[in-house]
């Protein structure tokens, strides 16, 4: 499913990840763990292809089989939303959208049909317990609920992984809770497959594998 070698990254002349190696099975829940400044986030960027790595190393990076160490931008922009969710600490939701409008702006990004894409935003948020809230905007929402809409439109093109770092940072005890049950309970059901990096030892110990980071490399 997704499978990283030799993973390299500078910023500037720190050296952030060097050498990372990483495979992970579909439907497969991986936590990545460590101290802050390990590389997990950059870790996480690089393999949602938000960021790239040292080209001058010769890496390896696929996901669903398909390599993405030569894809043009565009090209590689055009994978990112059919092929990666992402969820974030801060849900990244735009305020002036109601939650609906939140979960379909990726499928319509994707040129997706809308009234298709509008039917299934409405059954995943109804199967993250918000049916009622569908044309709440974020202000009218709690945190963990906010935090949902966000899983919602991770989910809404049907990516081959979803990406979340720290996704419950930002929440209260319960909140939590309820999402990482939530992550499961979307495994289950859609054998979906989750990296998520946290500081959160519940749910680290709650995945199928946990993944120490340290100094840029998975120890």
């Amino acid at each position: 499913m997704v499978i990283a070698k030799n993973i390299h990254k500078y910023y500037g002349e720190v050296e952030v990840l060097k050498g990372v190696d990483l495979e992970i099975k579909k439907g497969e829940i991986v936590a990545i763990v460590g101290p802050s400044g390990a590389g997990k986030t950059t870790l996480l960027q690089i393999l949602g292809t938000l960021d790239k790595p040292l080209k001058e190393q010769d890496f390896t990076l696929e996901i669903n089989g398909i390599s993405l160490k030569n894809l043009s931008d565009k090209n590689i922009a055009a994978f990112r939303n059919e092929h990666v969710g992402y969820i974030f600490q801060f849900h990244q939701l735009l305020p002036e959208f109601t939650a609906l409008e939140n979960v379909c702006i990726p499928a319509f990004i994707g040129k997706k049909d809308r009234k298709e894409t509008e039917l299934k935003a409405q059954e995943l948020l109804a199967f993250l317990g918000l049916e009622d809230r569908i044309h709440h905007k974020p202000s009218e929402l709690s945190g963990g609920e906010q935090q949902r809409v966000a899983v919602a439109r991770a989910l809404i093109n049907n990516p081959s992984v979803i990406l979340a770092d720290e996704p419950s940072g930002n929440l209260d005890s319960t909140s939590a809770e309820s999402l990482h049950k939530l992550f499961f309970e979307l495994r289950d059901k859609f054998n979906q497959t989750f990296i998520i990096v946290t500081h959160n030892e519940e749910l680290a110990t709650m995945a199928d594998r946990k993944l120490t980071m340290k100094d840029g490399v998975i120890v």
